[in-house]
């Protein structure tokens, strides 16, 4: 019988943690039997789909001592070798959850920004946030971080004592297109939510549509800032050519758009980007967070430079041959499942993990 890593991921929904998941559920993981738990929700359907174990873990809505409880007696009845977190929430669930018991943690860093303040509204909230990071790292054998922007705002940031071994988004490189199509149809595709900047875009598509009349933007996604970002295309005078239409399929949306647009005010390594360069799309992002570990200069520009932002959307839809390639550092999924084994059969449970306060 192969020893079990325990995946937890505290969100249900689908999007760049979970593909993350079910990419490493689709390869496996070698040696080891993958399991996840995590909200019931589409990330447990498609795993359910791919024949991975998975076991439901109420968060939302639930008190947090009722989330650790179900997570403690979750890694009581598997007895894992491993437990995987991923996203601070589940950090900190696992830290709680697994206190006396002798097994290896792991954590795996995908979203934090440049700026604490980006998600912390408050510097007095942020820096509470930071020591609270500080004392739960001191849980864990290994960390991960997806980019080496992640692993420096890490080290800066949270001061871990455990390693902290970057390991990048895995994608399977698809065959270069040939005579890729032209054009300026642009995609916005992720959260509608401040952190992703969309309002920049929508600026960026005014500026340029004087010029070029038949362009067209669609801002794909889900989120908050919807009806903002909808009053923002009226005042701008963009609404005739604008389109709204929330969740969509990703590889339909990209197949039919030019150019990906992502001025994001933080990005660690996304996977959108690495999907939209995999395709042969012209791509334009911000200049922050991993995005320059994808991109090459001419497709970054400053978040809130719309005059650059808007040259580099016209050149990428135009200039086929000025569209980017995935660098050879980033893995295919086999391979970044192959370093995460790897960082396993590092990890040694520390003191910690077996002082009994608080064990039951």
């Amino acid at each position: 019988m192969q020893p079990v890593a325990l995946w937890v991921c505290p969100v249900g929904e689908f999007a760049g943690v979970a593909r993350h998941i079910t990419d490493v559920a689709r390869v496996g993981l070698p040696g080891y039997r993958l399991v996840v738990t995590a909200p019931e929700g589409p990330l447990l359907d498609r795993l359910y789909a791919l024949g991975c174990p998975a076991v439901p873990l109420p968060v939302e809505g639930t008190p947090t001592h009722r989330t650790v409880r179900t997570l403690r007696e979750t890694v009581r009845r598997l007895r894992p070798a491993v437990v995987h977190s991923h996203l601070a929430k589940a950090d900190f669930l696992v830290a709680m959850a697994t206190v006396g018991m002798p097994v290896r943690l792991v954590s795996t860093e995908h979203h934090i920004p440049e700026d604490p303040l980006t998600f912390h509204g408050s510097r007095a909230k942020s820096m509470s946030r930071r020591g609270a990071h500080h004392a739960r790292i001191r849980r864990f054998d290994q960390l991960i971080a997806v980019s080496e922007s992640t692993r420096r705002d890490m080290l800066r940031q949270w001061r871990p004592s455990a390693p902290v071994t970057v390991i990048r988004n895995g994608v399977d490189r698809l065959a270069p297109q040939q005579d890729p199509p032209t054009g300026l149809r642009l995609l916005s595709l992720s959260r509608l939510s401040p952190e992703k900047n969309v309002e920049t875009t929508l600026e960026v598509f005014a500026r340029l549509r004087n010029r070029h009349p038949d362009a067209t933007l669609t801002v794909a996604g889900q989120g908050d800032e919807r009806a903002a970002l909808e009053q923002l295309a009226g005042r701008l005078g963009i609404e005739d050519a604008t389109t709204f239409p929330g969740f969509v399929d990703a590889e339909e949306a990209m197949a039919d758009h030019d150019v990906l647009v992502q001025p994001s005010r933080a990005d660690n390594l996304s996977y959108t980007l690495l999907d939209a360069v995999n395709r042969g799309m012209g791509v334009v992002a911000s200049d922050i967070g991993g995005n320059p570990e994808i991109l090459p200069p001419g497709c970054l520009a400053g978040p809130d430079d719309v005059d650059a932002l808007a040259v580099a959307v016209v050149e990428q839809g135009t200039q086929p041959e000025a569209r980017p390639s995935l660098p050879t550092n980033i893995p295919d999924v086999a391979g970044m499942v192959r370093q995460i084994v790897g960082i396993y059969e590092q990890a040694h449970p520390t003191p910690d993990h077996v002082d009994t306060a608080g064990a039951a």
